[in-house]
């Protein structure tokens, strides 16, 4: 490899670190006419699909509302503020307890928070929670983070689906768009806002997500849905419960969608829109009185476009077009529990899990995780209650390479082997509570890992805690941050900064050298019931990063033999930044009336993220500007007459001034109707207040920024032999 002496002036390059890629931008008239034709006959199509069901699901209903009497109508604000702070958690300890008693920034989402967001996904329904900071980038991609560094790929926050970790070790982060269950056969989803390393592992840094579906005991019916509208074109989803003898229960649904694409930030169509199909099923048996199982699992396809624009080597140097990228997979999961008499527990889980992503224009990736999970907790006294276990993880990986990316070996086994063990005490007559442990973990990129905490909550009234807690957690090395080549654009000959007589490619590189991102955290939060029908929770924090990621531009050199085509000027991850970031994130929850509920909630952050001395990254501080410093979300929900309900949600979201997204409002609003207990019709408008707004810039490959714009949808729902 061969370094040649470039002419390089002041201006700074375009790559704007590891993953940060230029905004291609397309002509505003760009397949105007086509894409409006398109929308007119999906609109159209959908438009006497979902009126004819709506129709026929009206006139059933009108038959039978005179037999259904108001008992047989459920509340759906029924939950008090009380049976709230008491609902279980298990994210918090990996075992069961209250939120009043969990020592940590937790937030859940329940059952009946779903039915009343009007959500159609895990993303719409992860707005409402504070300190998370959820963006979409275009019609089938989202920035989802936990108080800060948020992007396509957020590397700091861990997501579960049942205990299944969803995180990617390729990028470090979550395919959100291949992320999906049945809403309604949620539980709750549990969200943890700060380091959830000592029980979760590493990567669990600024936050954790669990979602914990029903068990199949609680899904004994069939359940039919129908939804679509301007934007959604159709949903359609079906699932069916079912028991075999007196120890198993059964579930299995199927579920298809169909995006229309959306429009680009210059008016452009932005060829984004999306379909997906899946099905799976959950069996959950008691094999004795000590002994229970569960098995589950679930198959997906789905077809993402988008408007791509990558470097070429032949002018003019970049080609913009549109792409389809196919992703499919599946998992497998089991799980054995055994509860002991003296109230200890012990239970296995493994699974199995396979994702195949095929961007044929840009990358193809194949990768299998096998996960094997070992937990026992027990007392030592009534004060004094371990929580302790074991894991292995086997990650392998295969990739085909294009022009644009590259992986470095292309194929490869990650192996990753854990234990932990955490104890808990009470004191002073249980009023307070001490828990200290700690993860040691031996990953193939760093090695050795350790990952200890102290948390404590004290009761200082039997409506009042305070808690706090020191954590350490570490963001392990991606397989693309040691391996990567990543092609950010072409500067054609003779062009400044360079002013080569060859072309430039500006290319990132991941390092072997690259090693863990560490943090330090300290928290501390506050909780209080007012009144049997207000309470309220403020969380506040400090994080101390080291090591974090930057780019470093390394040594140009000549690409081509016998006689050079191109010269590459590389940008290198290496560990060369750190900085703090601190915020509050208050909310409360209110029933002002019996059938009347209101959530408030308001999130501050600070960041300050810096470059070290020894630097040489030109590029600006990303992670500073990529969030918003004030967030705030209120929701309503309310019972009316004649069985209907009405909710009603209002967000702001400050600017994310270091990618130019100003700040915006948006007002969602909708009701639902239900003549009968199995029934429901619902309506739903998102953005009532603005007709678009943008919302994030795409962060990784150069993708069309596309606006948010105001949509309407609609659902029927019936729930066959509804308990």
């Amino acid at each position: 490899m061969t370094t040649i002496p470039l002419h390089y002036t002041d201006a700074s390059p375009s790559s704007k670190g590891i993953f940060q890629g230029r905004v291609a931008q397309c002509s505003a008239q760009k397949r105007k006419g086509l894409v409006r034709a398109h929308a007119a006959t999906r609109a159209a199509a959908w438009s006497r699909q979902f009126l004819a069901t709506a129709l026929a699901a009206m006139l059933v209903a009108s038959t039978a509302l005179a037999n259904t009497s108001a008992q047989d109508l459920p509340d759906v604000t029924n939950m008090s503020v009380e049976d709230l702070m008491q609902m279980q958690v298990t994210s918090v300890s990996k075992r069961a307890q209250s939120v009043a008693d969990a020592p940590a920034a937790i937030f859940v989402i329940s059952q009946e928070d779903i039915q009343n967001s009007g959500a159609r996904s895990i993303p719409e329904l992860l707005r409402m929670v504070p300190g998370l900071e959820v963006a979409r980038i275009d019609e089938n991609k989202w920035a989802i983070g936990s108080r800060g560094f948020n992007g396509r790929f957020d590397d700091k926050l861990l997501v579960l689906i049942d205990g299944r970790s969803v995180y990617t070790p390729l990028f470090s982060g979550v395919y959100w768009d291949i992320q999906d269950v049945m809403l309604e056969d949620v539980d709750r989803i549990e969200v943890i806002r700060g380091p959830g390393a000592t029980l979760w592992g590493a990567n669990a840094v600024d936050g954790v997500i669990n979602i914990i579906t029903k068990s199949a005991k609680d899904t004994q019916s069939a359940l039919v849905k129908s939804e679509g509208g301007d934007e959604q074109l159709n949903a359609d989803s079906a699932r069916y419960g079912g028991k075999v003898a007196d120890k198993g229960y059964y579930r299995v649904y199927a579920k298809y969608f169909d995006w229309n694409s959306s429009t680009g930030l210059g008016g452009q169509y932005a060829g984004d829109g999306w379909n997906q199909v899946r099905g799976g099923f959950r069996s959950d048996w008691t094999l004795t009185n000590t002994d229970s199982v569960t098995f589950q699992g679930d198959m997906y396809h789905s077809r993402d476009g988008e408007t791509l624009t990558v470097p070429t080597l032949a002018a003019p140097y970049a080609d913009t077009f549109g792409n389809v990228g196919e992703y499919s997979g599946g998992n497998l999961l089991g799980r054995w529990t055994h509860n002991y008499s003296n109230g200890s527990n012990v239970s296995v889980q493994t699974y199995f899990d396979r994702t195949n992503y095929a961007d044929n224009n840009l990358f193809v990736d194949h990768e299998n995780v096998f996960d094997i999970d070992f937990q026992h907790d027990f007392h030592l006294d009534h004060n004094n209650e371990i929580v302790w276990g074991a894991g292995y993880r086997s990650v392998q990986d295969r990739s085909d390479s294009t022009f644009t990316v590259m992986v470095d070996p292309s194929q490869g086994q990650y192996n990753l082997f854990s234990a932990f063990v955490q104890d808990e005490v009470g004191f002073l007559q249980d009023r307070l509570h001490v828990t200290v442990g700690s993860k040691f973990e031996h990953n193939s990129f760093t090695g050795f890992e350790i990952q200890p905490n102290v948390r404590f909550l004290a009761k200082v009234r039997k409506n009042q805690s305070v808690w706090g807690a020191i954590s350490r957690a570490v963001r392990t090395p991606a397989i693309t941050e040691q391996g990567l080549r990543l092609a950010d654009a072409v500067v054609p000959p003779n062009v400044p900064p360079f002013n080569s007589p060859l072309p430039v490619i500006e290319a990132v590189y991941g390092s072997k050298q690259f090693k863990s991102e560490d943090l330090l955290a300290y928290e501390v939060g506050y909780r209080v019931d007012v009144t049997k029908s207000l309470s309220a929770d403020i969380s506040a924090f400090y994080n101390d990063y080291t090591n974090l990621r930057s780019a470093e531009p390394g040594t140009p050199f000549l690409e081509g033999s016998p006689v050079p085509t191109d010269v590459v000027y590389p940008f290198v991850a290496e560990n060369k930044m750190s900085g703090g970031t601190y915020g509050i994130e208050p909310f409360f929850d209110w029933k002002a009336m019996p059938r009347w509920k209101i959530f408030g909630s308001y999130s501050y952050l600070q960041m300050n993220i810096r470059k070290n001395a020894d630097s040489l990254d030109p590029t600006p501080d990303i992670p500073n500007g990529s969030n918003p410093k004030n967030q705030v979300f209120i929701q309503s929900s309310v019972d009316l007459p004649w069985h209907l309900e009405q909710h009603l949600s209002y967000r702001f979201v400050g600017k994310l001034a270091g990618i130019g997204v100003p700040s915006y409002s948006s007002v969602d609003a909708g009701f639902s109707w239900k003549p009968m207990t199995n029934l429901q019709l619902s309506f739903d408008g998102q953005n009532w207040l603005d007709n678009r707004h943008l919302e994030f810039m795409p962060d990784f490959i150069n993708t069309v920024p596309t606006v948010v714009s105001r949509t309407f949808y609609g659902s029927v729902t019936w729930d066959f032999d509804k308990r």
